[in-house]
């Protein structure tokens, strides 16, 4: 790390280097404010990062975050940001697990055609024309929802009223999303392409049926198209170029250093290289999961307590000589990895898989949803790779809460869980994955899998939840009345008005957005205005 001079006081405190951490940064120093970020990690960035996963290879891979679709184009504008991001033709493939094998579903988003022909290949004609009007619905919330999200919130009778669909409103925000699905569609394998949207990264809570709810709503709004779109260069190009515009305008990034605890009167204390520092803000932002900012909020100003979140998922890296030869010849493996590529996500699949992880084991076969970037965006690659037919593979795995792992099993659960993954994969390729894996420099096969745990460890998310918590919605009950800039914008933590939140944990956090960011720095504007 560089030396940097430190003030003692400064207008802002960042807790947290991650994107949303490094967006509030660049907003509050380009309005002249003096800002501090902390990051404990050497570099910034937090989950939104690209590393060169295998020794001696040329490949930079988004190791925890892969896709775009919640980042809006005013943050990308406001802040200067050269960011580009590939628009997939194909929307999702997926096999048919069993005697169908040899077949699946391939969404194109640019020949209805084809797409109604591949319905009607795996006898779900039927569900043609319901899909395509449950995801026209699905825009029509987006378009009403997405403009507000980087305004002061409205409330949940504005919101209605701006979609202008009483039933629509009630099928998506008050009934359990799976009956919008089951209503809708009648096909098993066409039900759980739609379920997925509504538990990647979440594990069902019957106290809170409508958990689902909004974790499809974040993953249907975003850009008001609810597309998911590949970063030009990975997600630590994102990162980068937050970092950039916060440094440009003035913000001090200081990394190395370990927040050790936070009082309600702004004065953050720190550790860099073992000496313990101390800087206090006018205003405080935690770019860390509320559970964390909990612990590290000095024990006398606190109240309460604050729930540990749970993560469910498992996330593999992969480095292929070429894409992998697909049971299916109708589809080519360019279409079939070129969107989502879902692997024994059938509905029933899915409740199957949550059940066996409630009763403890990991589910067999695993769900799985696969990305290849390197299809969209061949930049993350070195040029011998590209020129080999190399490609690279992301593997997201549903319904692995984090109470399967601990820290004594973690090593051997990882090991299951490569294998369950790695299995569930095989089982709808032509070829083995393991015999593509290129070797890296010490002739280990290129794949690295992360647990929840490990993302803990790595990311300090408590439970390995890559949300900071349950997600909320992003509006306001109508019988709440707001009476703090926070609390208007959603970034309130209950620590005064000195501590606001400014990540993933925000109401309307999640995914790689800058949203969080951005309503934390207009917050922190609009009371020092006042």
């Amino acid at each position: 790390m560089e030396e940097i001079s430190l003030s003692p006081t400064y207008d802002v405190v960042i807790i947290g280097g991650g994107h949303n951490g490094l967006t509030a940064a660049a907003y509050l120093a380009k309005a002249n404010l003096s800002v501090l970020v902390l990051e404990r990690l050497e570099s910034t960035g937090g989950a939104a990062v690209s590393v060169a996963a295998f020794d001696g290879c040329d490949a930079h891979l988004s190791r925890y975050s892969y896709l775009v679709s919640l980042m809006p184009k005013q943050i990308i504008e406001d802040l200067g940001l050269k960011i580009e991001l590939v628009r997939r033709r194909y929307s999702s493939y997926t096999p048919v697990p069993g005697y169908l094998e040899d077949r699946g579903l391939l969404i194109d988003k640019l020949d209805e055609g084809a797409t109604r022909a591949s319905f009607s290949r795996i006898g779900a004609e039927s569900d043609f024309e319901s899909f395509n009007a449950l995801y026209q619905d699905t825009t029509k919330v987006a378009q009403a929802i997405w403009p507000t999200v980087t305004e002061p919130l409205i409330t949940r009778s504005q919101a209605k009223a701006r979609l202008g669909d009483d039933a629509l409103w009630h099928a998506v925000f008050e009934e359990p999303i799976r009956k919008f699905i089951e209503t809708r569609l009648s096909h098993d394998l066409v039900r759980g392409v739609a379920l997925t949207d509504a538990v990647i990264g979440t594990f069902g809570d019957t106290d809170d049926p409508l958990a689902e709810n909004r974790c499809f709503l974040y993953h249907v709004i975003g850009g008001g198209t609810g597309d998911w779109d590949v970063p030009v260069g990975g997600m630590g190009h994102v990162s980068q170029q937050l970092a950039d515009a916060a440094s440009r305008a003035g913000a001090v990034i200081m990394t190395g250093a370990e927040v050790s605890s936070v009082n309600v009167d702004g004065t953050v204390r720190f550790v860099v290289d073992g000496v313990e520092n101390a800087a206090t803000g006018r205003r405080v932002l935690s770019n860390v999961a509320p559970h964390v900012l909990h612990d590290l909020m000095e024990k006398s100003s606190i109240p309460g307590e604050e729930l540990r979140p749970e993560g469910s998922q498992v996330k593999m890296n992969l480095l292929l000589k070429r894409l992998p030869k697909l049971r299916d010849k109708m589809v080519s493996p360019e279409a079939a990895f070129g969107g989502t590529f879902h692997i024994n996500e059938r509905y029933d699949q899915l409740s199957k898989a949550h059940k066996q992880a409630l009763a403890g084991t990991i589910p067999n076969p695993l769900p799985c949803e696969v990305y290849c970037h390197s299809l969209s965006d061949a930049s993350i690659l070195g040029r011998e790779l590209v020129n080999s037919g190399a490609h690279t593979l992301t593997l997201f795995g549903l319904h692995v809460p984090n109470r399967l792992i601990t820290a004594e099993n973690n090593e051997a659960q990882r090991t299951k869980l490569q294998r369950a993954a790695i299995d569930s994969l095989n089982s709808v390729l032509a070829e083995s994955i393991e015999d593509l894996l290129i070797v890296d420099a010490h002739g280990q096969p290129c794949i690295e899998t992360k647990t929840t745990r490990d993302i803990e460890l790595a990311l300090n998310m408590p439970g390995g939840n890559i949300f900071h918590g349950p997600l909320s919605w992003p509006f306001l009950e109508d019988d709440y009345t707001p009476t703090t800039p926070a609390e208007r914008w959603g970034v309130e933590t209950g620590y005064g008005e000195r501590i606001l939140m400014c990540g993933s944990g925000a109401r309307r956090g999640g995914a790689v957005s800058g949203i969080g960011g951005h309503n934390a720095a207009m917050a922190v504007l609009d009371s020092i205005s006042r």
